[in-house]
């Protein structure tokens, strides 16, 4: 399956304090995605309203798109990326953003809510594979 994830709305999913270190919880974020990854063979493209800090547009297995420039930037990149896909439906879209859900199904792509994609991500993690992709001391 082709992913674009809604990065800010994925971590916001999770009340965890991100907004300390918001670039630590994009670092956390796509860590996890690239597990993910790893373990599905999903290609994922995650979006992140931010400029660039170093992460680069290819890590692994997931590619980071940085979108930059205010209110809607990244649901304006997410969009952008479906419409110019020559096959949008073989696309999700990962948000629980009504406004951004309407807008890809418009586009041709799927869309899968935010929360329940998180809670794969947790459920990966619980299977014993850390943020990296390895097995996890407490699992072995």
């Amino acid at each position: 399956m082709r992913m674009v994830v809604d990065g800010m709305n994925v971590i916001g999913s999770r009340p965890d304090r991100w907004w300390r270190d918001k670039r630590g919880a994009m670092r956390r974020l796509i860590e996890t995605l690239e597990a993910y990854a790893a373990a599905t063979g999903d290609e994922i493209t995650v979006v992140l309203d931010s400029r660039s800090f170093g992460l680069g547009e290819r890590l692994g297995a997931v590619t980071v798109r940085f979108a930059p420039g205010g209110r809607n930037a990244g649901d304006d990149e997410i969009v952008r990326i479906v419409e110019r896909d020559p096959d949008p439906r073989t696309i999700q879209v990962v948000t629980s953003d009504r406004d951004l859900r309407r807008r890809v199904e418009a586009a041709g792509a799927s869309v899968g809510g935010s929360g329940e994609f998180r809670a794969k991500l947790d459920r990966l993690d619980g299977e014993g594979f850390s943020q990296r992709g390895r097995k996890s001391p407490r699992t072995g």
